[in-house]
């Protein structure tokens, strides 16, 4: 964009920040990806999808019946599979598991232990995080305290908070807070069970199979039991388990048919560089997917303050990037606080492929099951594949736009079949342009820009678009290029154009402003209300551009794009308007689950035979009387649809119908042929018209290069010096180490910070003597994170650290034997690997004194620690008052610190 001198002056005058964005060009193993041809659409012709159960996956990608499996195999068989001949595993963190406690106080004369937030409280202690980890997923986990795992980056932001906590296994401690909040919510220990108002208190637990969560389950439901409560554990599949879950009032809890608890599972669709989605879905009530859903007539979980914070990480209602923190960083410290979600896990699911499969892009959270893979991959001499999964359908795949694809599985197929105009980098996490280009000016945070007097806005009690008022304004514009689309076609042959957009905006604000559409969908409506708020304005500048004025900033301004792309722009508008009239005006049928039920009418599901009939029928009653939505279509005087137009929509899709049998039309590289529930099978098929924008290759991005901890050149603390520790690091971008040193006995966090940068590479850790000083002999951890800003993941290892009075005389380690020795990636069993120097002369007596020291404190702090375990079992009544769930640091102020402190700044699915 050229900006003439007095503009740029304007410009720098107002503060405002202009950002021209372009789809990236291809930034990793190019070079490696040779494409099978240059025709539009996928490298291959025919997509397949089918159901394989996870026991018997290993065997059918052996027999060829596959060529990826999308569902992760349990350890033991990924295990067995890694060395076979023509696999390779790929291991991607893709999932995350969590235990959802129902808080809601229930039927009059019962108790809900879970109502009681000391009583949640003390289930953090109950869940062995480290068992889990180590022993169920056999080491392919990291554990987990908050909504984000050391494979975001925003565990950056929480690396204090996240090390600071006092959470650890310790179910003797449970158990003495559970008996005091019991006692005084009036419930009796009777014979080792807690009693009620004389009734045993039963808790219903809805534990998944299909995967380890059946074991994690299990582990679970023991630790409950130990509690003094009598668990009734249900073993239930996605479906029955979602359904029991997320459509029930919570309040029914304990009368049968309910739950008390519930082993989730969330797919994690991409990388996120500055989360704001994970952690309002997860701890903020207002999103609707905290117990009571938002729905009407539902009991709810409200947190006001914790509305507050989300809604600001949300709306970029922050000055810059250190506030942002900051909030979000008190967020989740009340999140944990409330522990309504309680996190176990993020697993690295070991996803198998035939090994002869070209042009895998490997996204650093979602692996292979990204938006890039299948529009790249393809086997040389194939024009197919076939990708297994654990399901294709089940009773919760719904495929509609507006209140549909919750569920992990119907989103592996669906994000073949659509362009989206913005998405993520795989591996930066950042907006990027995909099919939308796209300019941000911004004034924010603190300034304003003034609408143009033709911008619009829609009028729900009008039912037409109205100009905004004079003067109004907004924090930032972004100006979307929807060229891309408009220059090609539907996948049932129209043209899409700007009329595709403005119903989509149109529908979005009437669902939620429109009286009557809100009081039927009102949990879509009540959950999209916060994010329209923030729209001031639309304008139409010419065929292909869109302007959009949203009071929204963030500095990074990628993200402000991200925000203002409303409409996704996934479904042609004739399929959007039928599907209006269906739900709001026929009322036939609805877009969510809970309204599906209140009124007992279908949850709409394009593929399914009689939905799609449903909305065909609809599509007939519009054709045959020429209705056109024309208060949608008629903006500021420009007519963006005519009669000609419509019959020409509405008889494609009729024909698309006839053909298909279903009503899934969207625009992106494959269309969907088949899809057939009751054998689990899908099939899609590549669109190959001529129009069509992306060949293979354009977005192949192959594979990053990860933050790895080469070495670590001491772990020996010398007391009362100054002592210097150099780490070594690789992976591309620009590096940075995160640091914290900690005794474990106090729960202390003795200094942290940046290291000092040496060079690309290399980073110096200094404690000083002041520091080091004031330190017993023993041994204490050093917390390590390396990152880069190429990426949004890090890498993070603990190393135990032995403070001694006198350094023991050093044995130079050879050339090829670095200090800290790290397992194969499918070893590493967690974010703490132990880390110590390694002899390279086995008859050292040099060294062989420090090691005799170092086990010696070993064996006596584990015989102490067992001392201490044994006595408080024996008087547990002496833990009073629990402390809080996470601690404020007692760093020390030294000069390392104060150095380091200058550098300072720093949709899930369910599965």
């Amino acid at each position: 964009m050229i900006i003439n001198t007095s503009t740029k002056l304007i410009t720098i005058l107002l503060s405002i920040l202009l950002v021209i964005s372009v789809v990236p060009t291809i930034v990793h193993s190019q070079s490696n990806y040779k494409p099978p041809h240059d025709k539009p659409g996928p490298a291959i012709d025919i997509l397949r999808f089918r159901a394989f159960h996870v026991d018997i996956a290993p065997q059918e990608i052996l027999a060829n019946q596959m060529d990826m499996y999308y569902f992760g195999l349990k350890v033991a068989a990924a295990k067995d599979i890694r060395d076979s001949p023509g696999i390779k595993v790929h291991e991607a963190p893709t999932s995350t598991i969590s235990l959802l406690l129902n808080p809601a106080p229930g039927p009059e004369g019962q108790l809900n232990p879970f109502s009681i937030k000391e009583v949640r409280q003390a289930v953090q202690l109950i869940i062995n995080r480290d068992f889990v980890v180590q022993e169920i997923y056999q080491g392919m986990a990291v554990p987990m305290l908050t909504q984000v795992s050391s494979y975001d980056h925003d565990y950056l932001t929480l690396y204090d908070m996240i090390l600071e906590s006092s959470i650890n296994y310790d179910p003797d401690y449970a158990k003495f807070i559970v008996n005091e909040a019991m006692t005084n919510a009036g419930a009796e220990l009777i014979e080792g069970k807690w009693n009620y108002e004389g009734k045993p208190i039963r808790i219903d637990f809805i534990i998944r199979v299909e995967d380890e969560r059946r074991d994690v389950g299990d582990l679970i439901r023991s630790e409950v039991e130990n509690l003094g409560f009598i668990v009734q554990p249900t073993y239930q599949q996605f479906g029955p388990a979602i359904y029991t879950v997320y459509s029930s009032d919570p309040n029914l809890v304990g009368t049968g048919g309910s739950w008390h608890m519930y082993t989730e599972g969330w797919g994690k669709g991409a990388a996120d560089r500055y989360d704001s989605g994970t952690l309002n879905q997860m701890c903020s009530p207002w999103l609707g997917t905290m117990p009571g859903w938002q729905e009407l007539g539902f009991w709810q979980y409200e947190n006001e303050e914790l509305d507050l914070l989300g809604q600001r990480i949300f709306s970029g209602n922050f000055q810059n990037e250190e506030e942002r923190n900051s909030i979000y960083v008190d967020a989740s410290k009340l999140c944990l606080d409330e522990s309504v979600r309680i996190w176990i896990a993020n697993i690295v699911t070991n996803l198998p492929a035939d090994d002869s499969i070209e042009g895998i892009s490997l996204d650093i959270i979602a692996g292979p099951k990204s938006l890039w893979t299948q529009r790249d991959a393809y086997i040389p001499g194939k024009n197919d594949l076939t990708i297994g999964n654990v399901w294709v359908w089940t009773e919760r795949t719904t495929w509609n736009p507006v209140g549909g694809f919750g569920d992990v599985y119907g989103n592996d197929i669906w994000r073949n079949m659509y362009d989206p105009p913005i998405t993520r980098h795989p591996f930066t996490g950042l907006p990027i342009p995909y099919r939308a280009n796209y300019d941000v000016t911004t004034s924010g945070p603190n300034g304003n820009i003034e609408l143009p007097s033709d911008s619009f806005m829609w009028n729900s009690e009008t039912s037409s678009w109205s100009n905004v008022p004079v003067g109004s304004t907004a924090t930032s514009k972004v100006v979307f290029d929807y060229s891309k689309y408009f220059a090609s076609k539907w996948h049932h042959g129209e043209q899409i154009n700007m009329a595709d957009v403005i119903y989509s905006i149109y529908q979005t604000f009437d669902l939620t402003y429109n009286e009557d559409k809100s009081s039927m969908e009102f949990a879509i409506a009540t959950v999209s209300k916060p994010y329209l708020d923030s729209f001031k304005g639309f304008r139409i500048v010419d065929d292909n551009t869109l302007e959009v004025y949203v009071d929204f900033w963030h500095f990074a301004p990628d993200y402000i794009a991200d925000y203002a792309s409303i409409t996704s722009i996934t479904m042609p508008w004739e399929i959007l308007y039928s599907m209006d009239t269906l739900v709001f005006d026929q009322r036939k049928a609805a877009y969510s689950d809970t309204a599906a039920q209140r009124f007992n009418v279908p949850w709409i599901s394009l593929v399914m035979d009689g939905d799609a009939r449903l909305v065909r029928n609809v599509i007939r009653e519009h054709n045959s009387a020429n209705n056109i939505p024309d208060n949608v279509f008629n903006v500021q005087g420009l007519q963006l649809v005519s009669d000609s137009d419509a019959t020409s929509r509405y008889d494609s899709v009729l024909s698309w119908f006839d053909e298909y049998g279903m009503l899934v039309i969207s625009n992106g590289p494959f269309m969907l042929n088949k899809y057939e529930p009751p054998i689990q099978y899908a099939e899609l098929h590549a669109f190959r018209d001529e129009t069509y924008p992306f060949k293979p290759g354009q977005f192949f991005f192959g594979e990053a290069d990860l933050v790895d901890i080469l070495d670590v050149d001491s772990n020996i603390i010398e007391i009362g010096s100054d002592n210097e520790i150099t780490v070594t690091l690789t992976g591309e971008g620009n590096l940075d180490l995160r640091f914290a040193l900690k005794d474990e006995i106090s729960n202390t966090i003795l200094i942290n910070g940046l290291a000092s940068k040496q060079n690309d590479n290399k980073f110096l850790i200094t404690l000083d003597s002041s520091l080091t000083s004031t330190l017993q002999p023993g041994l204490y951890k050093l917390y390590l994170a390396g990152y880069s800003d190429s990426l949004s993941s890090l890498n993070e290892r603990l190393i135990v650290i032995e403070a001694v009075t006198d350094k023991p005389v050093s044995v130079e380690p050879s050339g090829d034997s670095p200090v800290v020795s790290e397992p194969p990636k499918s070893e590493i069993s967690s974010n703490e690997p132990v880390s110590s120097n390694e002899s390279t002369e086995s008859g050292s007596s040099n060294l062989l004194i420090p090691i005799v020291v170092a086990l010696l404190i070993i064996v006596l702090g584990v015989v102490f620690t067992q001392s201490q375990k044994s006595n408080s079992t024996k008087s547990i009544k002496k833990y009073n008052p629990p402390p809080p769930l996470y601690k404020k640091s007692a760093a020390k102020k030294s000069a390392a610190k104060k150095s380091a402190a200058k550098k300072s700044t720093a949709k899930k699915s369910t599965a």
